[in-house]
């Protein structure tokens, strides 16, 4: 599957406030939907992004609601921010996001951190999630999976901790579910009415049978969370 058809395949319906918590793909994700869903579209984040990561998408920095409004009647997609320093884009709060809902149709926040890297399980004041979340989407670079936890993981020792073992030990497909579906871990601050799905991104065909293996687990241990496998484009 290809970044245009991520809304259809999380299920999303016609307004949605989704956030984006853990490792690699919550900023391509939120660009996505911003470039493929209909309506009124707010991209943001309750965190922070570099500030190079625009999207091709109109920026307003610390606007008033009624900015917000004037912005989407000339163009139906944005990209806000709180405020700017020379590498980074400083986030928003959790409420605005929230407000936002009844400005938009789909309001996308990437919500969480990780430093580029593919997976990583929260710190206590982790992610940082609006109330008014719909759908809550953990994100996971499958290049993590069987790779030494220390190696491929942020904050490995809080990933190491929630699965017993060792940062030194293989994330397994097994562990890595695991982490997943914790309310210690990837589900952590999930709103109680919020749906949670998974992301796997930069399945190669030679991590197509990894993704099988993880999307089987998640399915067996959960059933009603959806799993969503983004192929990685091939270069050129």
């Amino acid at each position: 599957m290809q970044w245009a058809d991520l809304g259809p395949a999380l299920g999303l319906s016609r307004q949605e406030l989704v956030s984006f918590v853990g490792g690699g793909g919550k900023t391509s994700a939120v660009f996505a939907l911003a470039e493929h869903r209909s309506g009124r579209r707010i991209v943001t984040t309750t965190t922070k992004m570099g500030r190079e990561r625009t999207g091709g998408l109109p920026v307003l920095l610390n606007p008033s609601d009624q900015d917000i409004a004037a912005g989407l009647e000339t163009n139906p997609a944005l990209l806000v921010w709180g405020a700017v320093d020379e590498h980074r884009a400083v986030g928003v709060s959790t409420a605005d996001c929230d407000r936002w809902m009844h400005l938009a149709d789909t309001v996308a926040v990437e919500a969480d951190g990780s430093r580029r890297r593919p997976f990583k399980a929260p710190a206590a004041y982790e992610p940082v999630i609006p109330a008014a979340t719909t759908t809550l989407v953990a994100c996971v670079g499958l290049a993590a999976v069987n790779a030494p936890i220390a190696e491929g993981c942020h904050r490995p020792e809080l990933v190491a901790g929630l699965l017993g073992c060792d940062e030194a030990d293989r994330l397994t497909a097994e562990r890595l579910v695991t982490v997943l579906l914790s309310d210690q871990g990837s589900r952590r601050e999930c709103p109680d009415h919020a749906r949670f799905a998974v992301l796997l991104n930069r399945c190669t065909p030679e991590r197509q049978t990894l993704a099988d293996e993880v999307r089987e687990r998640i399915a067996t241990a959960d059933p009603a969370v959806t799993t969503v496998v983004i192929d990685e484009m091939p270069p050129g």
